[in-house]
């Protein structure tokens, strides 16, 4: 018999856990500019109260597949912010006047969203099944729904690991933001300050975020996506942080933060550095796209692994990414007034733009959606220099696109684990973005009245949104208002990842640094690449010298910190949203 995947129960069980959590991760954008992947813990958490309801009643406990289907719908809906709710919508509120009526702006979140159901599917083939790629949140999932559902002595000891990594994680980050802020010291250098600071005393190295941050769920997706690609991510933040960053602060190319060696110079600096980052990571994914592209259409199809689709999935995933595009297509022009030609040139752009992200969170596993919002703004800068409206709002289509895109494929990841139908991960997708969209705007619209007045203040910083609306602000004068030290960085960074991906094509990878990954240190702060390399290290360290404990445990144990911290996370979220409330 057929193990079931896709039932009633399942959903509405993924429907109730995303509607509960999906608040924490409004508030935590807001509040912090942070979210958090709850895929783990919806899982633990549905597959928790089945096992007691079975106990109790006597009925039947929820299935692997059923819970694989259960956090998929219940991911989704969480993941909803990444459809602009704490970010681009907020920054256009803060610039027309006012927020959105609650039905259009559910609508609209929900289109952009459901546009990446779409592409993730039209993808999954290439970065799944070819690629390989670890894609860490999926593998942590996939690890956890297998742990959780398997029997016997070998099954219960990586359950009883995962959950006691899960439990050091949760107590270090209550530590951390609760009772006490653990310390996250610098490297222990100054440079001295020259050029346009010759003022200032020095740059410390916390200046530049060249510190550690004590965050298991770093060290964990770290220990997951490999050496390699953590070594990437040191790579990336030693030059764009450790070299270019001071070069650039000394000549007055980039920005100074405030006189002070323990702040942190990131909100100055990124606005420079995300151009040759960002431009890393599209040009190099793209190149690799269209090479991929090329060899698979000479492939024989009968070389490509099962799919799971069927015979009528390719006219499913076609007809589907075109309705949704005409739905994203037909909401910028009725919500927004936006002009029908650059409606329609958002799509393609955020496709391509999803798929770049698809890609880096397949590889380091942060999705980098500010990062690709500002590709967008720029794209959009050009067509439409001064238009606000279509600046913010065409950048949030690829946004959300993207989010939910990488989203759905690390949901595909773990469904690898339990051979789930990808056709019905993508009816509970549906569900949960369905239910983000009700849920995320009913809770933004209660925090956030007035946007102008509440947000980028002490109590609601909103990081994200000042970015959003900054280079909304900057753009509204073309392509004129960027740096020319910019542009010419963006041309140097797009040569450089084109060459990569072609010499990765046709060479091989095995000395290559991981151009996504190193696009990506240059936009996050340096502390968090350098703990992700930690976390690659202290793995590749355990599987040198300690191989077979290594084999057996790696995976549990770097999913038990993911899980620990994010749950912790937004358990913090969702007592403030009480408090708030």
């Amino acid at each position: 018999m057929n193990e079931p995947h896709l039932s009633g129960r399942a959903l509405l069980s993924g429907i109730l856990i995303g509607a509960l959590l999906t608040p924490c991760n409004v508030y935590s954008g807001l509040k912090i500019g942070w979210t958090f992947n709850i895929s783990i813990i919806a899982l633990l958490a549905i597959t928790g109260c089945w096992a007691l309801l079975a106990r109790w009643t006597g009925s039947a406990a929820l299935a692997p597949g059923e819970g694989n289907i259960a956090q998929t719908t219940a991911s989704s809906s969480a993941n909803i912010i990444s459809g602009g709710l704490v970010a681009p919508i907020p920054a256009l509120a803060m610039l027309s006047g006012g927020n959105l009526p609650a039905p259009a702006l559910v609508v609209w979140v929900f289109s952009v969203s459901f546009l990446g159901i779409w592409v993730a599917w039209y993808l999954r083939e290439s970065l799944l099944l070819r690629s390989g790629l670890a894609f860490p949140t999926g593998a942590a999932t996939a690890e956890a729904l297998r742990e959780v559902f398997a029997e016997g002595r070998e099954a219960a000891l990586k359950l009883r690991v995962l959950l006691s990594a899960g439990l050091i994680a949760g107590l270090l980050k209550w530590l951390d933001s609760a009772w006490l802020a653990l310390p996250r010291p610098g490297l222990g250098f100054s440079l001295p300050a020259t050029g346009a600071l010759a003022g200032a005393g020095g740059i410390s190295a916390k200046n530049l975020t060249l510190s550690l941050d004590p965050s298991p769920l770093l060290l964990g997706f770290g220990a997951i996506i490999g050496f390699r690609a953590g070594v990437s991510l040191l790579l990336g933040a030693v030059l764009s942080w450790g070299l270019i960053g001071p070069w650039g602060l000394a000549v007055g190319f980039i920005a100074a933060g405030a006189d002070d060696p323990g702040a942190s110079w990131f909100p100055e600096m990124i606005e420079w550095l995300l151009w040759p980052g960002v431009a890393l990571m599209v040009f190099s994914a793209l190149t690799r796209f269209v090479l991929r592209g090329a060899v698979e259409r000479r492939t024989a199809a009968q070389t490509l692994p099962a799919t799971g689709d069927g015979p009528g999935a390719r006219w499913q995933r076609i007809v589907g990414l075109a309705v949704a595009s005409a739905l994203v297509v037909v909401a910028q022009i009725a919500i927004f007034d936006i002009h029908w030609l650059i409606a329609c040139v958002a799509v393609p752009i955020a496709f391509l733009l999803a798929m770049v992200a698809s890609r880096v969170v397949g590889e380091t596993g942060i999705p980098p959606i500010g990062a690709i919002g500002k590709v967008s703004q720029l794209a959009t800068g050009v067509m439409a220099p001064g238009q606000t409206t279509e600046n913010l709002m065409g950048a949030n289509v690829a946004g959300g696109a993207a989010g939910q895109s990488a989203d759905l494929l690390n949901d595909f990841k773990a469904g690898l684990a339990v051979k789930a139908p990808p056709r019905a991960q993508v009816v509970a997708q549906f569900f949960g973005i369905l239910t983000g969209s009700l849920v995320g705007t009913w809770v933004y619209l209660k925090l956030i009245p007035d946007p102008g007045a509440m947000l980028i203040t002490e109590q609601w910083p909103a990081p994200a949104v000042a970015t959003w609306k900054a280079v909304a602000e900057t753009l509204a004068g073309g392509l004129g208002a960027i740096p020319e030290s910019a542009l010419l960085a963006v041309a140097a960074s797009a040569a450089v990842g084109t060459g990569a991906a072609l010499i990765e094509h046709y060479r091989g990878p095995a000395w290559l640094p991981s151009m996504p990954a190193v696009g990506l240190a240059m936009v996050i702060p340096a502390s968090l690449a350098i703990t992700m390399f930690a976390g690659s290290l202290m793995a590749l360290l355990l599987h040198r010298f300690r191989p077979t404990l290594a084999q057996r445990f790696t995976i549990a144990a770097a999913s038990g910190l993911i899980a620990g911290e994010s749950l912790t996370g937004v358990a913090a979220a969702l007592f403030g949203i009480l408090g708030a409330g």
